[in-house]
């Protein structure tokens, strides 16, 4: 028997809408990264992105473990002397809550042009209104 593997014409590609309020940062973003690249499908091929779209609201309703809102640091640098700048989990959420998502998913997908094409189709928002009615998103069923 051969291995079947996907072409890119022959992808399917659905929307997904996810509630973020109350859930688990680490968790939700493993289940996102695993839709992202097409890996609940049986059609999964590792050199193709094979995902589907996912859509995330409530944001800044996630939840998070242990001491990590003052312990957690997200770090960038200006590329300057001297320009290091660093934020708290706590002040990420309440600046930029979709950032927190986003940063998170895109640790746990591969570091290459196939994951920065991949992280495109994740779109996260603080509130829970979404502009992407027209795609008619599905209700994602996570499992933890």
């Amino acid at each position: 028997m051969r291995t079947y593997s996907a072409k890119p014409e022959e992808i399917q590609r659905e929307w997904f809408v996810v509630d973020a309020s109350g859930q688990t940062l680490g968790r939700l973003a493993a289940q996102i990264a695993t839709v992202l690249r097409g890996k609940h499908k049986p059609t999964y091929t590792p050199h193709l992105d094979c995902g589907d779209y996912v859509i995330v609201v409530n944001a800044d309703k996630v939840r998070v473990t242990g001491r990590k809102l003052d312990q957690k640091i997200y770090y960038r640098h200006s590329g300057y002397p001297g320009g290091l700048k660093q934020i708290s989990l706590r002040h990420q959420l309440q600046q930029h809550p979709d950032r927190v998502i986003l940063f998170a998913v895109r640790g746990m997908l591969p570091k290459n042009r196939l994951g920065r094409q991949m992280i495109k189709k994740l779109k996260v928002y603080a509130s829970p209104d979404h502009p992407h009615q027209a795609q008619q998103p599905k209700p994602l069923q996570l499992q933890f």
